[in-house]
């Protein structure tokens, strides 16, 4: 099952550390440091399967070589304990291959690090662990000064925010659950603690490479003692009480196999002989539900515990689809629409069909559209006019990125799920019958987080609204709540692409939404509007001519 792991650390001067040294490591490479008069060598070590330096727009374009790139970092340094670079690490899920993980790592790098200014160096290792199994990550060192084309300029000191770091944390599980569900893998990944998602287990030290080759050459390591010592308490823990391992397995994955559950208590456990009482404690759980075989004929497991979230999240779905309470007088809608034309906003057929579905006063309601379809424009219309009935609109999402594009789309006042029920549980903004809830990214929400907001806007006699995109209707806790309820109660479909008006960028629209990239490039390309030129100067000078 994929894991979690993303950490930063800085890489400097004062614990003797060299830029140079730091990135022949990680790239497996002989690099000349200026400063010290001698090569770092290590184009013997084994794993790095991606390397490259990727470059902000305005970089020079010599920063690419990897040995004038930190050269000219470490020169630009003077202090003696100087900051050097800022390494950010992060595993890459298993499931995935080697291809699609280079992809992954990527994407993020060159949206979250690079978009923003850094020069980032990405190396990508697929090593192997002491269980047999790939231990595919990334290491990324970045810049911490301004680059312009004339070098590097003053350190960024807003890059050092710990909020930066939490946004990058949170921002990387969002990227790989999205992945995930776009290529039907069940596992999902979560940055919050072990304790913040309420399992009862010890984080364990993550071994480095200097730690396994200690334990390969028989040798005794205070960060391998740890580390054994952490997986023998939380081994006696699941002994214990085996719920705890059926708790965390189904935290990230509604259902498991053998395997999987193997390979959770061998993570788990600090040797054989703990290891086969574990997985013969669990085994025997009366939590433990058998499910029978799955499409590839492996035996499939949950726990008595998800299930009853499940049938609990059923019961209370079914109550507030069977509710009328929410109902949105005729000239309320009326005079929202009448504000949205006079601002030049014309509903089309779909999305009249929709705001006469959700202001029909059922209190649940489904809206599934791809990007562009003006989901975000529909939901402010239909702010207006249930404001106007004198209910109150609150927006809540999985990310607070999320919820800041659903605040800024719609203008409903929003905030992540995770505040909401910390308020809750403090006794302060509980919902009642004027209340309604309008949820984002509906899809990426699993079954005991939704069975939670769904069981309280269905006591408290609140209306819910739940919105998400086709191809993102697995959650990123355990369970597909919403393709669930989307099935067994309806949803409004929005496909009609809005944001675009020709019909060939529609397609092209289509095709990115489903990830259809190649066509949707060749799409543009047909129609005259993919513009080449020799080199990125040319094509920004192209670029701001046009």
């Amino acid at each position: 099952m994929a894991i979690y792991h993303f950490s930063a650390k800085v890489i400097s001067r004062a614990t003797g550390a060299s830029a140079l040294a730091a990135a022949a490591y990680r790239s497996a490479s002989r690099l000349h440091d200026k400063r010290l008069g001698r090569h770092h060598d290590f184009t013997s070590k084994a794993g790095v399967i991606h390397s490259e330096v990727m470059l902000p727009d305005g970089a020079p374009q010599h920063l690419s070589d990897r040995e004038r790139l930190w050269n000219e970092v470490d020169a630009a340094e003077k202090r003696v304990d100087a900051q050097l670079a800022r390494e950010v690490e992060f595993a890459l899920p298993r499931e995935l291959s080697p291809e699609i993980g280079i992809e992954l790592a990527r994407e993020f790098v060159a949206r979250e690090f690079v978009g923003v200014g850094m020069v980032a160096d990405l190396n990508v290792h697929r090593d192997i662990g002491p269980d047999g199994e790939p231990k595919p990550h990334a290491h990324v060192m970045l810049t911490m000064r301004e680059i312009g084309e004339d070098g590097f300029g003053k350190k960024v000191r807003e890059w050092n925010r710990t909020e930066l770091l939490e946004r990058w944390r949170e921002r990387w599980a969002s990227h790989v659950n999205q992945r995930l569900a776009e290529l039907d893998i069940e596992a999902r990944i979560d940055h919050r603690s072990l304790e913040a998602q309420g399992i009862a287990l010890e984080p364990q030290n993550k071994l480095g490479p200097a730690a396994l080759r200690m334990v390969a050459d028989g040798l005794a390591s205070e960060r391998l003692a740890d580390h054994q010592q952490i997986a023998r308490a939380n081994g006696d823990r699941i002994i214990a009480r085996p719920e705890i391992a059926l708790e965390a397995i189904t935290h990230q994955q509604a259902t498991f196999t053998t395997r999987e559950l193997a390979k959770f208590i061998h993570r788990h456990s600090a040797d054989q002989e703990q290891f086969d009482r574990a997985m013969a404690r669990v085994r025997a759980s009366p939590s433990l539900v058998k499910l029978g075989r799955d499409g590839r004929g492996e035996e499939r497991f949950t726990s008595r515990d998800m299930q009853r979230t499940e049938q609990r999240l059923e019961r209370a779905t079914d109550m507030l689809a069977s509710r009328v309470g929410h109902a949105v007088p005729a000239a309320a809608l009326n005079d929202a629409l009448s504000a949205a034309r006079r601002r030049g906003l014309v509903p089309g057929r779909e999305q009249q069909a929709a705001l006469r579905n959700i202001t029909s006063g059922r209190d649940l309601a489904s809206i599934v559209g791809y990007a562009g379809t003006g989901k975000s424009a529909l939901l402010g219309i239909v702010r207006e006019a249930w404001e106007e009935a004198g209910y109150r609109v609150q927006g809540l999402a999985l990310s607070g990125i999320a919820a800041e594009n659903l605040e800024s789309g719609s203008g409903i006042a929003s905030r992540t799920i995770a505040s909401l029920e910390h308020r809750w549980a403090q006794g302060t903004n509980r919902l009642t019958s004027k209340d309604v809830l309008v949820i984002d990214e509906a899809g990426m929400i699993g079954s005991r987080q939704m069975e939670r907001i769904v069981s309280e806007a269905e006591k408290r006699g609140a209306k819910l609204v739940l919105v998400g995109d086709p191809e993102q209707l697995q959650a990123i806790e355990a369970g597909a709540a919403f393709r669930a309820i989307a099935e067994r109660h309806g949803a409004v479909e929005v496909t009609e692409i809005r944001r675009q008006q020709e019909e060939w960028q529609r397609d092209a629209t289509r095709q990115l939404a489903t990830g259809r990239t190649v066509e949707a490039l060749d799409t543009y390309d047909r129609n005259a509007m993919v513009h080449a030129a020799p080199s990125r100067e040319a094509a920004r000078a192209e670029l701001i001519e046009r």
